[in-house]
């Protein structure tokens, strides 16, 4: 057996052992110094216990004992913010990026518009108690929302949309699959290129017309959140 997962197997007993989730494990040094080994043969065997879902990698951070998935009710009210603020936990977002685009063929056909019109192109990042859980692409056709939602920084995007234009948006459908993740991905989920993210893409409309007013396409950690189906 490869010395890598000798080691993965030991750490895998002191988890469940001695630790809990959410705590912090040695660092990669200290763990070297104990198993006789460089660093990154610590990495791989902590590798293995990442696929395998028992710990949770974040670079700059450190290792900690994965905690209990996240669940999000999938249904047409579901609000990713009120989902998990009743599950006791503090979620946050943040715009990454934001520029205008030309729709392609494929994205004017689900938005409803002509191609190459212009749409706003927004990515935000998703926390959940400063763990990076989702990484979002959201595409906005409403023309009469872009002056609004330039200063549009952080917070629910939806929530920000009811406010300024006393509009509530309503899921109309949502797709999910999974893929393994690129680097950019990797970077700012702080997950391994082995570990599968969930991809949901969704349709919102404004309820009162069936306009299609968002199409959104999230990378969401497979290890951090659970998908409930409610029939």
């Amino acid at each position: 057996m490869r010395k890598y997962l000798d080691i993965a197997n030991a750490l895998e007993h002191d988890i469940r052992q001695h630790h809990s989730p959410g705590d912090l494990l040695a660092s990669e040094a200290s763990m070297a110094a104990r198993f006789g080994v460089n660093r990154h043969t610590i990495r791989r065997a902590l590798d293995e216990l990442a696929f395998s879902g028992l710990i949770d990698r974040q670079q700059g951070r450190g290792t900690r004992v994965r905690s209990t998935p996240y669940v999000y009710p999938l249904h047409r009210k579901a609000k990713f913010t009120d989902n998990l603020l009743e599950q006791g936990s503090l979620p946050s977002a943040k715009v990454i990026s934001r520029r205008m685009i030309p729709a392609t063929k494929k994205l004017a056909e689900i938005l409803a518009i002509d191609e190459e019109s212009q749409v706003m192109h927004m990515v935000t990042l998703r926390k959940v108690n400063g763990t990076p859980l989702t990484l979002i692409d959201h595409y906005l056709p409403v023309s009469q929302w872009w002056p609004a939602l330039k200063h549009f920084a952080h917070g629910s995007l939806h929530k920000f949309i009811a406010e300024q234009y006393q509009v509530v948006l309503q899921r109309q459908e949502t797709k999910v699959s999974a893929k393994l993740p690129k680097r950019q991905c990797c970077e700012q989920l702080g997950v391994c290129s082995r570990t599968p993210l969930l991809v949901l893409k969704t349709i919102n409309v404004i309820p009162s017309t069936g306009q299609v007013a968002e199409y959104s396409r999230a990378h969401t950690r497979s290890d951090l959140v659970e998908i409930q189906l409610e029939h």
